[in-house]
């Protein structure tokens, strides 16, 4: 008899293997966590003095920490292109706070969700009116959102806040930023738990798109209530602070759902940090404070809105336990146009069809591999950039030496190259041949 409940027992484990809740799927789990307003000096782990950022630190130190990452210079188009795998000056109808109509259903959140991913966003939308259009993040292939209302109502304190075709009336207690947290859990719970604690068997892609640390609300005609207990709206430092905080809650809520191992966790931010921030109320308007940050022994000022360093190049940091390496640095050049392409790759997935994207994937770097990008482009409105890792190159002929001028004090006419820079200059004006530089931008 005892032979027969070995043997049975035997027989069941083989047939019904014991779950490994974080055994590293073929595909992974992704989560893209993008911060409003945030420069590289704002977090420890660049060299940034004057906040206290410890989980954004641990998770670089867990993880990936990029030196070359990208993106626009201001929110929307940064949105535009990451969503699109496309530059700005692409799209004709591409208007602020708008979504080209012809493209929606060319989005990276569509080509997940194709190959079989749940997909939402929380926090920051910005391309439309949400509230005349309530369909339009679902339209762009988000299952789910949970995003707050754009020249509608606060995001912070006492959030006026758009889920799923409905506004929340349940949160005017609550801080937004926790609210667009707690639904990206519940997301990812709701998923596992459709058959009485059984997964659905899907992979999830989650878009926090946060709304930290952009300063208050100013489009809504008064201002916006200030935190409880407060006659002064949060400060930049408080705003960093959250962030970090609310990360770090994030993540840790993966590592109690046994979801680590097989997560993709991407950390970037839309464009470098502000100069001037929303401090708080005088005479029933808004008065703005100065931002300066010291990063690396320096204070430097935010470069939000600005093509230089300081506006477009971003912290970003990979996080995967068991296939990125702890601890490791990358060199390699990072383009907001290469997530759709990189993400599109490792779910498995289809890049939109009939559609040439300005992006390449980062897969393989990921993974301590070389990138097959030698330039980065972006733009605001007329004017543009390019830049390979030791070179910048402007529309109007400037061209810098990154290597002996990050601040890019001293720029290179053409008629003063020498013969570094004229080769330099060379590569990168045939490299602005690719790339559609007319008179219409967003």
């Amino acid at each position: 008899m005892n032979r027969w409940i070995v043997l049975l027992s035997f027989v069941s484990s083989v047939a019904f293997p014991a779950r490994d809740v974080d055994a590293k799927p073929a595909r992974p789990n992704v989560v893209l966590i993008l911060a409003d307003d945030l420069g590289r000096e704002a977090l420890g782990c660049y060299g940034g003095e004057s906040y206290k950022t410890p989980k954004l630190d641990g998770l670089a130190r867990g993880g990936m920490r990029f030196e070359h990452g990208y993106v626009m210079p201001v929110c929307h188009p940064t949105r535009l292109t990451l969503l699109t795998g496309r530059y700005p000056s692409r799209f004709v109808d591409a208007k602020w706070g708008a979504f080209p109509k012809a493209s929606e259903g060319e989005t990276l959140a569509w080509s997940l969700k194709k190959a079989g991913y749940r997909t939402a966003v929380a926090g920051k939308w910005q391309l439309t009116l949400l509230g005349k259009d309530l369909e339009q993040p679902h339209r762009l292939g988000f299952d789910e959102y949970s995003v707050f209302g754009w020249h509608e109502g606060p995001r912070y304190y006492n959030p006026w806040i758009w889920q799923n075709g409905k506004k929340r009336n349940d949160v005017l207690d609550k801080y937004g930023p926790d609210v667009y947290c707690d639904f990206l859990l519940d997301f990812i719970d709701r998923g596992r738990s459709v058959e009485e604690g059984q997964e659905s068997g899907k992979p999830f892609f989650t878009f926090f798109s946060m709304a930290l640390a952009h300063d208050v609300t100013d489009d809504i005609g008064k201002p916006v209530p200030f935190a409880p207990g407060k006659d002064r709206y949060d400060d930049y430092r408080e705003m960093v602070e959250s962030l970090d905080r609310i990360v770090g809650r994030f993540v840790a809520g993966l590592e109690e759902r046994g979801l680590r191992k097989s997560t993709l966790v991407i950390f970037v931010a839309d464009n470098g940090s502000p100069s001037r921030f929303y401090s708080g109320v005088e005479n029933g308007k808004l008065v703005k404070s100065k931002i300066e940050s010291r990063w690396k022994g320096r204070l430097v000022p935010g470069g939000k809105g600005s093509l230089s360093d300081l506006g477009i190049r971003v912290p970003m940091i990979a996080s995967w336990p068991g296939t990125i390496s702890a601890g490791s640095v990358s060199e390699e050049l990072v383009d907001v146009s290469d997530f759709l392409p990189t993400f599109v790759e490792l779910g498995g997935a289809k890049a939109p069809a009939g559609v040439s994207l300005d992006g390449y994937s980062f897969r393989e770097v990921l993974r301590g591999g070389k990138s097959t990008r030698s330039w980065i482009f972006a733009e605001r409105k007329k004017s543009f950039c390019i830049r390979s890792r030791d070179w910048k190159l402007y529309g109007d002929g400037r061209l810098f030496d990154m290597k002996s001028d990050p601040d890019e004090r001293g720029a290179i006419r053409a008629k003063n190259d020498t013969p570094e820079s004229k080769l330099a200059r060379t590569k990168l004006e045939s490299a602005f041949k690719q790339l559609p530089i007319g008179s219409t931008r967003p």
